[in-house]
């Protein structure tokens, strides 16, 4: 048979599949499976959401094609929503909507960079960033972040690690997968790194509105002069209205770097789903509220595991936020994959093992803690305590 591409052939499995199976394998013992794999939200949409999204499916007005860029209403909307976040001042021409958050950094990365170049990453890193540039021929450099410094990186090893064939510098905040949370001085620093060497920022913001303290700024990026010559950011509607499967994302750049993306969007997909658009823009001043009482939620998700994590022997939280915790497991020398697959199958907790975001994290867990409610967080004590290799 003819030869498949290599750059993709050479690519392992999606992690999140593999982990499912090994929870499809668990024989119930322990009670319910506890899912801390992938990161979906672990409660239902408001029914305000899905009126908005029924109503929109079902006009005959979002059934044809629509502009490139997005709904003018939703980037509006979008864009008033971020000029609130950030106090900043930003239009529509800074807005670009996508189909989710990893086409957002599919259409980033191919704007800035192409075969060859070289894109900086953070490591512990985000697998489908890897994976994407590993597949357009974008060749990938790291910079470790270190427990003892909670999984920030370290502006002296940035600073030398960018050399002349890097394009840009992709980093998330709030971490997948760690959860880290890069406080806004060190975003300014970072900025003004890229700035000062002439590559991009690139930088997803997925979990930005799960911030532990409501109403603060990520940063203050948006109010530098030419900021849109440097910075390209990313984000997500899936988590914030539970719509993951409406894929919807959005990209926040400089008039001009969004005319080169509508380039790459035309061959991708032409436009986002028109109908989620049309609900998320009605949605964003209208759920308000009803969004903080889930950053609320989410914050009480978190506090439940550090309780947990605090009364387990062994086992460590090197870091938490937002939705994710990295956990270090009790079994040194032994595989993440081998731990996550056995804490599936004996214990009934999934969760994806650290070697899948990095070469150096065998020693650590993924817990998406977002998708467990409190009580079922609290029942990982008794799981973790009692689970053994042996």
């Amino acid at each position: 048979m003819p030869a498949f591409n290599p750059l993709v052939e050479k690519l392992e499995p999606p992690p999140v599949p593999s982990v499912a199976a090994w929870g499809r394998a668990y024989d119930g013992s322990k009670g319910p499976l506890i899912d801390l794999s992938q990161a979906v939200p672990g409660y239902p949409a408001h029914p305000e959401m899905l009126k908005l999204l029924g109503e929109a499916a079902s006009s005959t007005a979002f059934t044809g094609y629509g502009p490139i860029e997005g709904e003018t209403e939703l980037r509006r909307a979008y864009a008033e929503h971020l000029s609130e976040i950030y106090g900043a001042s930003l239009g529509v021409e800074n807005i670009h909507i996508t189909s989710g958050c990893n086409q957002a950094f599919v259409c980033a990365a191919m704007t800035v960079a192409g075969p060859g170049n070289t894109v900086l990453m953070t490591e512990p890193f985000y697998f489908n960033h890897e994976t994407t540039l590993a597949m357009m021929g974008i060749n990938t450099a790291f910079v470790a972040c270190a427990a003892e410094n909670g999984f920030l990186p370290d502006l002296v090893g940035l600073e030398a690690a960018i050399t002349a064939d890097v394009r840009a510098l992709a980093l998330v905040s709030p971490n997948n997968p760690t959860g880290a949370i890069y406080p806004p001085s060190l975003l300014e620093a970072v900025f003004k790194l890229c700035r000062s060497k002439g590559i991009w920022l690139i930088l997803d913001e997925t979990y930005r509105d799960f911030m532990p303290q409501a109403g603060a700024a990520p940063h203050a990026l948006f109010g530098l002069d030419g900021w849109q010559e440097t910075l390209i950011s990313l984000y997500s509607f899936s988590k914030s209205f539970c719509i993951p499967g409406h894929r919807l994302g959005a990209i926040t750049a400089g008039a001009e770097a969004v005319e080169q993306i509508a380039k790459i969007m035309d061959n991708l997909q032409i436009c986002a789903p028109r109908a989620a658009q049309a609900a998320v823009a009605r949605a964003l001043p209208l759920l308000a509220d009803w969004r903080e009482q889930n950053r609320q939620e989410i914050g009480r998700r978190a506090d439940a595991l550090k309780a947990v994590m605090r009364s387990v022997n062994g086992w460590k939280l090197d870091a938490i936020g937002a939705y994710f915790a990295f956990v270090r497991h009790p079994f040194p020398g032994r595989s993440s994959a081998e731990v996550a697959e056995k804490l599936a199958k004996q214990a009934g907790i999934t969760c994806i093992p650290g070697a899948y975001f990095g070469a150096g994290q065998e020693d650590y867990l993924r817990f998406a803690f977002a998708n467990a409610d409190v009580p079922t967080i609290r029942l990982l004590e008794e799981r973790l305590q009692n689970f053994s290799l042996s």
